[in-house]
């Protein structure tokens, strides 16, 4: 079993930055790829970014490159997201989660673990 934890959301005006934290214990060596996905009320859960553990390949969704970096560290188990420039349209809530491959990262159904979530507010 692996548990992820996020940390850092939070209420932010726009063009602000925030910095999430997913922190990984338990099984955590299971994990090969990390995500970060959020989810906006009365929408799908859509991807962000992901990052794969050895290689450090990330992926972007085209709505936030050139704004967040995801990034790992793998002797704290865990993986980050530095966002900047954000917008109201970035508000949701912010889910970490992780997978065994590296195939189909922006796919939810590709993530096995996932945490709690943390609410990240983007205001005008």
């Amino acid at each position: 079993q692996v548990d992820l934890v996020e940390s850092g959301g939070g209420l932010v005006q726009a063009g602000g930055s925030l910095r999430l934290a997913c922190v990984a214990s338990g099984l955590s060596f299971t994990i090969y790829t990390t995500g970060w996905f959020r989810q906006a009320p009365g929408q799908e859960r859509e991807f962000v970014a992901a990052v794969t553990r050895n290689t450090l390949s990330t992926n972007y969704a085209d709505s936030v490159k050139g704004r967040f970096t995801i990034s790992r560290d793998d002797a704290k188990e865990a993986v980050y997201l530095q966002m900047n420039e954000l917008r109201p349209e970035d508000t949701g809530v912010y889910f970490c989660a992780g997978a065994a491959g590296a195939r189909e990262v922006s796919d939810k159904y590709s993530y096995f673990s996932w945490g709690q979530g943390t609410q990240v507010t983007v205001s005008t």
